[in-house]
């Protein structure tokens, strides 16, 4: 024990930190001070406190597409472990699991995707149109959306699939907003 301690004195002497700054006499706390607010280019970009309709359009798009293949991955896996055999070698059976897990995941991937790419239109849209950004167009959108992917059924398919959208989207607003109230974040 007495030991260790020597060896980490004697590399302590034999070592010296760096310090890229010392030459300046500027306090390390102050050359990485950086803003907590966001900076914008031209003032007008402040002034609009959301996201545009492409970066809208890019994020609903990109993360239901992202999570509807996570899901259809671990769906197809659990089905394509189901349906192995036991005659199958591990080879076989990794290649079973594999392909239907890869198989499901496109298909609700790009499922989920659609659905945020006319979801971000349709928000977008509903707030170019109203000049606001609130409640009433995002559940609007979500009831939207939900009739427009599923009116091929016919009116009564359309009519339930909105109801389900626009129930959806107030309770993920309704998610967010407790988020934002009870988690400190």
């Amino acid at each position: 024990m007495a030991d260790a301690a020597t060896q980490n004195s004697n590399n302590e002497q034999k070592y010296k930190q760096y310090h890229p700054y010392q030459q300046f006499d500027v306090p390390i706390q102050n050359l990485y001070n950086l803003p907590t607010s966001p900076e914008y280019l031209f003032h007008e970009e402040a002034l609009n406190s959301r996201r545009s309709w492409g970066e809208n359009l890019q994020y609903y798009t990109g993360s239901g597409y992202l999570t509807g293949a996570v899901l259809g991955a671990i769906k197809g896996s659990v089905e394509g472990l189901r349906q192995a055999e036991p005659s199958d070698t591990l080879k076989l059976r990794i290649n079973r699991v594999l392909n239907s897990g890869g198989q499901v995941g496109r298909r609700f991937g790009n499922s989920l995707g659609i659905l945020g790419l006319i979801f971000a239109g349709m928000e977008s849209g509903l707030i170019y149109l109203r000049d606001s950004d609130d409640l009433l167009n995002t559940v609007a959108a979500g009831l939207g959306t939900g009739a427009i992917y599923r009116a091929a059924g016919g009116l009564r398919s359309a009519a339930i699939a909105g109801a389900i959208g626009g129930v959806t989207a107030a309770a993920a607003v309704a998610g967010k907003q407790a988020v934002k109230r009870y988690v400190p974040i």
